[in-house]
């Protein structure tokens, strides 16, 4: 890792810096994205929609899909149709509320996820290496705010 002596940039570089620093960072990450979604045969929402749903306890109604993804209702069916097709999805009936289904991920296809993410979760885990466990926290806090405001101007943006 490169040693930068932060003590004589200004707190407007420093911004400045991190600001192009994050910007090179969603860049090459899209990028990433659309290249290990390719690799699956699948679409990069797809493969987004897969990580989210990893996080989040499951399952899920399409409606809440919606709401994770940022996608209208439309699009969430469509996409979960394409997980189902998939087989990386599957729908059940809401046993509380027959009138809803429920998504949950499916196990079929989790060997070659494994797989497929094995080298670039190892490289992405050995970035971290070079940080304390100090600076590790202040990136954490820095990558939740910033997920925060995104998320609150993506409603911004869409008149919410």
């Amino acid at each position: 890792m490169e040693a930068i002596s932060l003590s004589n940039r200004t707190r407007a570089e420093l911004v400045a810096a991190v600001t192009a620093a994050a910007r090179r960072h969603h860049a090459a990450y899209t990028l990433f994205n659309q290249a290990m979604a390719e690799r699956l045969g699948l679409h990069p929402t797809d493969l987004q929609c897969l990580s989210l749903l990893g996080l989040e306890p499951g399952p899920h109604t399409t409606g809440d899909i919606a709401k994770l993804t940022g996608l209208t209702s439309g699009s969430a069916t469509r996409l979960v149709d394409r997980l189902e097709k998939a087989g990386l999805a599957e729908r059940r009936p809401d046993t509380h509320d027959r009138r809803k289904m429920l998504v949950s991920l499916t196990a079929q296809r989790g060997p070659e996820l494994e797989t497929a993410w094995e080298g670039p979760g190892r490289a992405f885990d050995q970035a971290l290496d070079d940080f304390t466990d100090d600076e590790l926290a202040v990136i954490e806090r820095y990558l939740r705010r910033t997920t925060e405001v995104g998320t609150e101007q993506t409603a911004h943006l869409r008149g919410g």
